[in-house]
């Protein structure tokens, strides 16, 4: 029986790493060791930054918040423990997205969580 080789195989393995690599400088997109090494590093930056991405968000949204109620007279943590105390059940993506869009309904929360 014939030896049994591996030609297909690593070449179809070489052909998704250079794949992945496409766009990069030089020999990181086209020579297989140097591109592997890049398209590894990519994939692990790739996995953090999918988990960092949540964190950057919601602190954008808490600025955003924030310069919303100093603009209507109070602080970020008054105004969420307002909220919290109404039962007003809005999640910092929504209130961020109403303070930058619609001051009115964002100034009537304002006006339930201080009150409270």
């Amino acid at each position: 029986m014939p030896r049994a080789k591996n030609n297909v195989a690593a070449h179809a393995r070489h052909k998704k790493v250079l794949d992945r690599a496409k766009g990069n400088f030089n020999g990181r997109g086209k020579l297989y060791r140097t591109a592997l090494e890049t398209v590894n590093k990519g994939m692990t930056y790739a996995y953090r930054d999918r988990r960092n991405k949540k964190r950057v968000f919601r602190s954008l949204w808490i600025a955003r918040i924030s310069a919303g109620t100093k603009m209507c007279g109070t602080n970020y943590s008054t105004f969420i423990h307002g909220l919290k105390k109404a039962g007003v059940n809005l999640d910092r993506k929504i209130l961020a997205d109403i303070a930058a869009r619609d001051m009115a309904t964002f100034s009537n929360l304002v006006k339930i969580a201080v009150e409270n």
